[in-house]
């Protein structure tokens, strides 16, 4: 892997914000600790406190645990400098202070909590990051959370009161009395003196403290992720008209579940997603070179008002460049892109091979191929094209961000090819004599991007193979002097690793690519675009620093759809998207080869 470094310019979290975080992260866990543990909160005035008459006392306690659990989930948004997490904290952390006074009677965490409160007034200008992108996915996340948690919590309430407790209720009988007094009910283990009351004010605060957290989530307005307008694909279009040629994931731009920031001139534009606070941008800017600087600095100020993380995903050599230069980001080689010359290829000779047989074999089968523009193809035979490519998806879970448009057949896109594989059957399926399907994205005036692959379970082994070599002999036909294939990630790894003279470095991290490859079809995926003989083209992933790597990766695992962490619809309620202008807005990927950053 080749790494470019530069001197760090970029926006990084704000050191008061994070530092600021943590402390909270603290005070919520002494606060939980005062609210749970009885000798954590003893004193002289507890002991007196106790004999008083008055739910004073438990009150406070589950007071006291509320704040703890609500600066806990605080912390996060407080070390990105978030707004309404400093809004929220500032609320808090005197209630928490009151709480430690009025239960422990602690002069010390009434201290702990002001002295956090200090910072946070003293510097408020460093809290003003905007709110992210979210969904109602969130409330329910929320509620499992929450729930599991107060669940734990609450168990921890119940047991560390044993030396109150009547008698030695079994596990069991603790959960259901846990279960029940997050709902507000008396439940069967009980307990001498006020605890009972101590207990059931803390688990009635945690039962509250979810469910007020879930309604206020499933009911604030939603912030839902950014999506292309109309005007703003217009705009693209016209770029990738002028400039397209240049890089050849530019298409994919076009995605409707990107965002997009233009340049102030307007002649370039960085299209992105933004996932788990992750500012993701994929391939280069859009449009003329000479105005990438400013589409790239309107991308950074993006980041910088909302606190989030950014990166570029798969940007060629040119891009990594630019981005490294014009931000002091940092790059570091992915992989290789497989781009086919047209006019060098052939399946002539012995390293064809193989893909040679497969093919023949495959045409003697009784199998027939057609390779047509997308406005060639009629409506009828397009929509019989969309749904074969939905249902044979190999997951439930759309994949697809940086190499994948997203739609198949859409009326603006008319310029795509699309390689179809048929036999005749005695028993046709659904879609009659269809088999298989590529995709192919416009690569300027004379290029073509591979987008999707697709195709039927029961047909032969070498569908994919088959219509690649039919896309390359018809690319001339059809104006496309280039094919770009699949992303092979870490390529250079793999095809260094196996060479002989090998170190053992470089030998242990191909052995654990190849090992990842039974999740993540690494290795596979560089084997089939080696196949047809390639040209390698690099790409970078452009990062702030490199603790923010596995964040980021995990991020573009999500956007890749490798990672959901929303629970799907099951099939058989899922409403078919139509059609029309502007369908599906999400990932389209292939079936087994995903051209995955």
């Amino acid at each position: 892997m080749s790494r470019v470094r530069h001197r760090l310019r970029g926006p990084r979290p704000e050191a008061v914000p994070v530092l600021v975080g943590r402390a909270c992260a603290l005070v919520g866990v002494l606060d939980i600790a005062a609210g749970v543990f009885p000798r954590f909160r003893h004193s002289r005035m507890h002991a007196i406190a106790e004999v008083l008459p008055g739910a004073l006392g438990p009150f406070a306690a589950a007071l006291s645990l509320s704040t703890g659990v609500l600066l806990l989930l605080l912390a996060h948004g407080l070390k990105r400098g978030k707004r309404r997490a400093w809004r929220a904290a500032v609320a808090l952390l005197p209630a928490g202070a009151v709480a430690q006074f009025t239960y422990r009677h602690s002069i010390v965490g009434v201290l702990i909590s002001l002295a956090l409160l200090a910072p946070l007034l003293r510097h408020r200008d460093q809290f003003s990051a905007l709110p992210d992108p979210r969904s109602r996915w969130r409330a329910l996340a929320n509620f499992v959370l929450m729930s599991a948690g107060s669940l734990l919590l609450g168990l921890l309430v119940v047991s560390v009161h044993g030396e109150r407790m009547v008698g030695d209720p079994s596990l069991a009988d603790r959960i259901t009395h846990v279960i029940y007094g997050l709902f507000g009910f008396e439940g069967p283990v009980d307990y001498q003196g006020n605890t009972s009351w101590t207990v059931a004010f803390s688990l009635g605060a945690l039962g509250l403290l979810t469910a007020v957290t879930t309604i206020y989530l499933a009911f604030r307005p939603e912030h839902p992720a950014a999506q292309l307008t109309e005007e703003d694909e217009a705009r693209l279009r016209a770029l990738l008209e002028r400039h397209g040629g240049r890089d050849s994931l530019g298409h994919f731009a076009l995605r409707r579940d990107k965002a997009v920031v233009f340049s102030p001139s307007g002649k370039a534009a960085v299209t992105y997603r933004v996932v788990s606070g992750v500012m993701l941008a994929s391939g280069d800017p859009i449009g003329d070179v000479e105005a990438w600087p400013g589409a790239i600095e309107r991308f950074m100020d993006e980041a910088k008002a909302h606190s989030w993380t950014p990166a570029v995903m798969g940007c060629s050599e040119t891009g990594g460049e630019v981005w490294t230069r014009e931000t002091g980001l940092d790059a570091l080689e992915l992989g290789d892109e497989a781009v086919v010359d047209v006019k060098d290829f052939s399946l002539a000779g012995r390293a064809m091979r193989n893909v040679r047989q497969m093919v023949k074999r495959i045409e003697r089968a009784g199998y027939e191929t057609r390779v047509r523009r997308v406005r060639d193809v009629g409506e009828a035979e397009l929509e019989r094209i969309r749904r074969a490519a939905d249902d044979w998806r190999g997951t439930d879970t759309e994949r697809g961000f940086s190499m994948a448009l997203g739609r198949v057949g859409d009326p603006a896109d008319g310029d795509c090819l699309i390689a179809t594989a048929h036999k005749q059957d005695d028993h046709p399926g659904p879609y009659g004599d269809l088999k298989a399907i590529l995709h192919f994205v416009p690569w300027g005036t004379d290029g073509a991007s591979l987008d999707l692959m697709r195709r039927d379970r029961s047909a032969d082994p070498g569908m994919n193979e088959l219509l690649i070599v039919a896309a390359l002999q018809a690319a001339p036909k059809l104006g496309v002097a280039r094919v770009s294939l699949n992303f092979a990630m870490f390529r250079a790894a793999l095809a260094r690793g196996e060479k002989i003279g090998a170190g053992p470095v470089l030998r242990a991290w191909r052995g654990l690519l190849v090992f990842l490859s039974r999740w993540f079809q690494i290795e596979s995926l560089y084997k089939f675009n080696a196949k047809f003989q390639p040209r390698w083209e690099p790409r970078f992933v452009v990062y702030r620093a490199s603790g923010d790597l596995p964040r980021i990766g995990f991020a573009a695992m999500q956007a890749e759809g490798f990672v959901n962490l929303a629970l799907p619809l099951p099939r058989l309620l899922r409403r078919r998207r139509p059609s029309g202008r502007r369908p599906c807005a999400h990932g389209t990927t292939t079936e087994r080869n995903v051209r995955a950053a």
